[in-house]
């Protein structure tokens, strides 16, 4: 099946992503919570034919007032960013199958192994690359190939089509958008980063201008290959954990669109026979949907804390790691793997975004797990 870009999409991402670059906010889920909101705010009121005065909007938290004050007590109009850049009038993304097996010839570029070594090191926390499987990284690395800069080149330009995607090995990189009619620097990549992902996913002109201002060497990937690998990997990642999430029964509660962010949100993880996936006592930061294998749920013995007890067994289809989520409290448990272990991965913050439509259940389950420690005879104060 082709994916395809409702209408609007694009404007709206490009629009988005200005503010982003100007804005540069430490909590990007928090600044498009906010973006979004108040943009649905003037739609509302401009159907209802609503007038009021307008006020600047501070993106970081609240509306601002004329003389820099902050009342976010009274809702006011929000004028939302216009697009300042020409853009094409109509924009249609490359149809992309994720079901394809395209047997295409793969590009290969040389590389010695301190090219390659610095190449992995660049690419080690850039998320785009975290849903790739090894053999397709493999064929990712081999494509991309290496550029110099020099001071004052423009690597892309606002409004260009896009041809590679860039992935920073050294260098300082100015961000410029122009914004009537002057280029405005709204950001900087100090040697590390990427950057051109967005025009070559949907099809877009440059949102923004990246001037190098010192020496740097870019790792370069081209657009077919770019979108045939790692947008491919994205779509079928989304569809393997939609299809485990529709095998969880707690999220029939949850829409299909809802379920769609959810799997999005999701990142696979592997753990070896043994291995401890959550210690009793520690911080939570994550819950865990068990993709395969088995995951056995233990925890210390009151008379002998070096000692631990299993209470249950976690298989494909199973989460667990929610319980500390919910009551804002310690690991109540220690989760090990059982042989190979796949999960896929829940972050604090998707959690409470996400699952709020699952609370009550997930509050109810905690009288199923003090039913479990009643019969082994443990305290279970610390569930509550």
């Amino acid at each position: 099946m082709d994916l395809e870009l409702p209408a609007g999409f694009t404007d709206l991402l490009q629009e988005f992503t200005v503010q982003v670059l100007q804005e540069k906010p430490d909590d990007i889920i928090e600044f498009a919570a906010s973006y979004f909101m108040k943009l649905k705010l003037k739609e509302k009121r401009s159907k209802d034919g609503s007038k009021g005065k307008s006020k600047g909007v501070n993106f970081q938290g609240g509306e601002m007032n004329g003389d820099g004050s902050s009342d976010d007590e009274e809702d006011e109009d929000f004028e939302p960013p216009k697009n300042r850049y020409a853009r094409r009038q109509s924009v249609c993304a490359e149809p992309l199958n994720p079901d394809s097996d395209e047997d295409e010839n793969p590009i290969v570029y040389p590389k010695t192994d301190d090219q390659r070594l610095r190449l992995n090191e660049a690419i080690r926390n850039i998320l785009l690359f975290k849903n790739v499987a090894p053999e397709q990284l493999s064929e990712v690395l081999d494509a991309m190939f290496e550029k110099k800069v020099q001071p004052g080149d423009h690597v892309i330009d606002q409004g260009d089509d896009g041809d590679n995607f860039y992935v920073i090995d050294s260098g300082v990189y100015e961000i410029y958008v122009k914004i009537d009619g002057k280029d405005k620097m709204v950001g900087v990549y100090n040697e590390k980063g990427s950057f051109g992902e967005l025009a070559l996913m949907y099809n877009t002109p440059r949102a923004a201008t990246i001037i190098a201002t010192s020496k740097g060497i870019l790792w370069a990937l081209d657009r077919n290959t770019f979108r045939r690998i790692l947008l491919k990997a994205a779509a079928k990642k989304r569809k393997v954990h939609e299809a485990l999430l529709e095998s969880v029964p707690m999220l029939k509660e949850i829409t299909e669109y809802e379920r769609m962010n959810l799997a999005d949100a999701l990142q696979s993880r592997k753990f070896k026979d043994g291995e401890c996936v959550i210690q009793q006592g520690n911080e939570a930061d994550c819950m865990y949907f068990v993709e395969s294998g088995v995951a056995s749920i233990r925890i210390r013995k009151q008379d002998d804390p070096t000692q631990e007890v299993e209470l249950t067994q976690c298989s494909k289809g199973g989460y667990f790691g929610e319980l500390a989520l919910v009551t804002h409290k310690p690991r109540a448990a220690s989760v090990y793997s059982v042989g190979d272990l796949v999960c896929a991965v829940l972050d604090v913050h998707a959690f409470e975004r996400l699952l709020g439509p699952c609370m009550d259940i997930l509050k109810r389950n905690i009288d199923g797990y003090e039913e479990q420690l009643d019969k082994l005879g443990i305290s279970h104060a610390e569930l509550r």
